[in-house]
């Protein structure tokens, strides 16, 4: 009798599906769109919510005029010089070497190098429109600022006033780094706060480049290269641009990019 020999099944592999970086932001943007929906307020909230974004733009762009009057018009402003020398006399362990470092990012190289990095960190999560409104913020921003400064022509602060890190020869109002952090930086928290599910990843993106926003305006009065009425030019004007950027993004998205994740607003049926 031949002995007969059983064949055990072999054990098929189980193999865990690969979720991919944009799949991720895709799911966290849809749970947030799904939030947002759920929460929706009442239609007299909304139209509320509207009008009050559109008289706050209203201010900040008349705000923006006035003080671009005042600089055009105006040798100089003595608050300029009050600000810039009490903060010069700030004597906190490293925040001079802070300071000094958040202005070092915002000159080429670097920042070309930054800028660069970061849209190609986002085309490669497969977020196309995403990338290419990054580098619409980025060249709007620095292209706005140049034609602003070249028109209002106001010099820099004199080293024989305060002290002048380094020397620049292009003109001061408004601030190029403080311009460029809003609009290009702003837009950067902008999506990572609405793509990204809350977590400590999306934290960390808010919290290190928001900071890189607010702490530039001070640097930049710090080492001496701007006046401080410069810098608050530059955010009126930067944050004008930072909400173009956001409704070209919003307006540009569900007609080129449908599949991809969107950021929704929260006012969109208004």
């Amino acid at each position: 009798m031949s002995a007969q020999t059983s064949k055990k099944p072999h054990a098929k592999a189980v193999t865990k599906p690969v979720i991919k970086p944009v799949k991720k932001i895709k799911a966290g943007a849809d749970k947030v769109a799904g939030a947002a929906r759920a929460a929706t307020a009442p239609a007299p909230v909304r139209r509320y919510r509207a009008w009050l974004f559109l008289v706050v733009l209203l201010i900040i762009t008349a705000a923006f005029g006035v003080l671009t009057f005042l600089v055009k018009t105006t040798p100089s402003f003595p608050l300029d010089l009050q600000i810039t020398l009490g903060i010069q006399s700030i004597n906190i362990p490293f925040f001079g070497e802070v300071m000094t470092a958040i202005s070092w990012l915002g000159f080429s190289p670097q920042s070309v190098i930054i800028t660069v990095a970061i849209i190609l960190l986002i085309l490669g999560l497969g977020l196309q429109w995403e990338a290419l409104v990054a580098l619409i913020a980025a060249l709007l921003s620095i292209g706005l600022n140049v034609l602003v400064k070249d028109l209002i022509a106001r010099p820099r602060p004199a080293a024989t006033l305060v002290h002048v890190l380094a020397t620049l020869k292009d003109f001061s109002f408004p601030s190029g780094h403080v311009m460029y952090y809003t609009g290009f930086f702003g837009f950067i928290v902008f999506l990572a706060f609405t793509l990204l599910k809350p977590s400590l990843k999306r934290t960390l993106l808010v919290v290190f480049f928001g900071l890189l926003v607010l702490l530039v305006g001070i640097s930049r009065i710090y080492v001496g290269e701007h006046w401080a009425s410069d810098v608050v030019g530059a955010y009126l004007l930067g944050a004008l641009t930072l909400v173009a950027i956001i409704q070209l993004y919003r307006w540009g998205k569900p007609r080129f990019f449908v599949r991809q994740p969107t950021a929704k607003a929260e006012s969109a049926k208004v």
